[in-house]
């Protein structure tokens, strides 16, 4: 029983001339000492960039074949998979006898960007790019529509079709 109260007043003697010492703040000053005198590691923003995953999911786009017409088929496998549900499908029957979307619309202040829509795609008509540069200053600057999302994947289709074939042998 002696030692155990010797041994719990040496632990309180010692908690005491720690906090007496002001240990805590002598380890964060060691702390902020090492790392004052390294090399900095603060990137210039719009000149400098860090280096993108080819694996980045940035601003969404639906590409077209080469002959010009949506690749989109209207399956709506990508709206039915949307955890946020953030894509709105609408499609119609032309007189071929295939479907083709009347409506496509993403709002990304919803969106998760998880790529489940892109892995979902069967005819790879929706992709994400490697687009991180956008904003909007209202809510509605960020509910993208078919037209505005054809736009930016006439845009931006040979830096697209580079990156999916660079990542198709991990597909």
């Amino acid at each position: 029983m002696a030692a155990v109260a010797e041994e719990s007043s040496t632990f309180v003697l010692k908690d005491f001339l720690k906090s007496f010492m002001l240990w805590e703040i002598a380890k964060g000053m060691i702390l902020t000492g090492r790392y004052a005198f390294r090399r900095k590691v603060t990137l210039e923003y719009p000149e400098e960039h860090t280096p993108l995953s080819p694996r980045f999911r940035g601003l969404h786009a639906l590409r077209r074949y080469d002959n010009g017409e949506e690749r989109c088929i209207a399956c709506k496998l990508c709206e039915a998979i949307c955890p946020a549900l953030a894509i709105t499908i609408e499609s119609i029957q032309r007189e071929d006898g295939t479907r083709r979307t009347t409506r496509y619309d993403i709002d990304l202040t919803k969106c998760i960007f998880c790529g489940f829509c892109e892995e979902s795609c069967p005819t790879d008509s929706i992709v994400e790019t490697h687009i991180l540069e956008y904003h909007g200053e209202k809510r509605g600057d960020l509910y993208f529509t078919k037209e505005m999302l054809l736009a930016v994947g006439d845009r931006y289709e040979p830096e697209i079709a580079a990156a999916r074939a660079a990542d198709a042998k991990y597909r």
